[in-house]
């Protein structure tokens, strides 16, 4: 069995016998979760050593499929930020198997481990369990170190998991994950010493692909949808710019003209507002920073728990939870959902991605884009724009011609397919993080994507 389960396992930078292996991975298997409903796959937890050096430690969740786990692909997961974590937001906010609601955990019915085995990955360390025991290491994280770590991951965890050794690969994440996930991907593709993957595909949701035109698309976005007024749109537009205000405020320089139109957005779209869901309820306990609990998670109604990141840092900052994940906190007094140590190279937000796609497309690895309709951070409008545009660089003809895509009965978002190899789709009512606030229609888009067909063209 463990000679089966090992094969001709390649050795990188970490010497293990394939015997040594199994033992291993029990030490990070979790024998239950507190407040878990009982499953029937198995979950494991732990640390993967990426810089024995600095002691650098990147710290991960993996779900099993619930059906079939050793046929059904390996699918990594990051988030974005930079600096927020993949395990808080992802696995808990969005796809993963359980949500928290106040001290137990529900099932989640349109968690992404249905279709695959789910990797959920805090990256760079500094983000939530992940860790540097150099803390000099926070003083400066770029894109490009973020990439070779999250690579190194990689092959060491397969070190822990020899099964997945060559299984079906698949990438995908989120936000600043438009940038984590093709540069991952690029590197696996480019490298002759990454014969443990089989990279199928990358799927990113709402990403930051190009600064200038995600950001610029803004203020038309929040003008449509009338959170803004036409002289303030006009202000907005004529007299100010997106991207540039970024960058003014980033450098502590933002001109009093600009100054004077962004707090005018801001009375006018009011803080009750979340901007990565426009349609979205807000979490009042998080806007006051009080204690008023507003709608809970209810599997029988599907009704959407705003205040679902709130329960998820308060599940996370338990000790009985930490010990069961097999997490520590180094260096920090208490978890958070997105990094407060962290100093990122926030001049990386500036680099064009859609290149990388472009490689990635030609190498032969599918990629999709997908946009949650009710972002005003990332809109669909740029997002669409530079997909298109990539897709005619490339050459690509339209084999999907840009229509309705169906989830049951209902329109659950549009799509436009290039080549059969490149996608672009939106999902109708979601917000920045699509699994959030539409699970159920991003679930089929996320079963249509590992499988490689079509998004449903007509009812079902």
């Amino acid at each position: 069995m463990v000679a089966t389960l090992c094969g001709s396992l390649i050795q990188f930078h970490t010497l293990l016998s394939c015997v040594d292996s199994l033992p291993v991975r029990e030490a990070d298997k979790i024998v239950s979760l507190p407040g878990q409903p009982q499953v029937s796959f198995q979950q494991y937890a732990g640390y993967i050593t990426v810089d024995e050096k600095q002691r650098r430690s990147l710290f991960y969740y993996f779900a099993e499929s619930q059906t079939d786990p050793a046929s059904k692909p390996l699918v990594l997961w990051l988030n974005g930020g930079p600096g927020c974590s993949s395990i808080g937001a992802g696995a808990f906010c969005e796809h993963g198997p359980f949500r928290p609601s106040g001290n137990i955990l529900l099932n989640n019915n349109h968690s992404w481990n249905k279709e695959a085995n789910m990797l959920y990955l805090e990256s760079p360390a500094g983000v939530g369990f992940s860790y540097s025991a150099n803390n000099s290491f926070y003083t400066y994280v770029n894109d490009d170190m973020t990439a070779k770590d999250n690579l190194v991951f990689l092959h060491r965890w397969l070190l822990k998991f020899p099964e997945y050794k060559n299984r079906d690969l698949f990438i995908t994440g989120e936000s600043y994950g438009g940038h984590y996930v093709p540069q991952l991907a690029k590197l696996i593709a480019q490298s002759s010493s990454n014969a443990n993957f089989n990279l199928k595909g990358i799927a990113i949701g709402n990403p930051l692909l190009e600064f200038n035109t995600d950001l610029n698309s803004q203020a038309e976005y929040i003008w449509s949808h009338g959170l803004i007024s036409d002289s303030t749109f006009e202000s907005l537009t004529s007299v100010c710019n997106s991207s540039q205000i970024r960058r003014q405020i980033q450098n502590g320089n933002l001109t009093p003209v600009c100054a004077g139109v962004m707090r005018q957005v801001s009375r006018e779209t009011s803080k009750f507002i979340n901007r990565y869901d426009v349609t979205l309820d807000v979490c009042v306990a998080s806007v006051y920073s009080q204690s008023l609990i507003l709608s809970q998670l209810l599997q029988e109604t599907e009704k959407i728990d705003v205040c679902v990141e709130d329960e998820t840092v308060k599940y996370l900052n338990r000790k009985d939870v930490q010990e069961a994940l097999h997490a520590a906190l180094v260096g920090v007094s208490r978890w958070s959902i997105c990094s407060e140590a962290l100093k990122y190279d926030m001049q990386n937000l500036e680099v064009p991605i859609t290149p990388v796609l472009g490689a990635l497309v030609k190498s032969g690895i599918r990629v999709l884009v997908y946009s949650g309709d009710q972002d005003s951070v990332i809109p669909l409008t740029g997002t669409r724009t530079l997909v298109n545009g990539l897709a005619k660089e490339l050459g690509l003809n339209t084999s999907v011609p840009y229509g309705a895509w169906f989830e049951g009965s209902q329109v659950a978002g549009w799509t436009q397919v290039y080549g059969d190899i490149l996608s672009f789709a939106t999902i109708r009512g979601a917000s920045h993080e699509a699994p959030f606030s539409q699970p159920e229609r991003s679930l089929v888009l996320f079963n249509a994507f590992l499988s490689g067909k079509p998004l449903p063209q007509a009812l079902t």
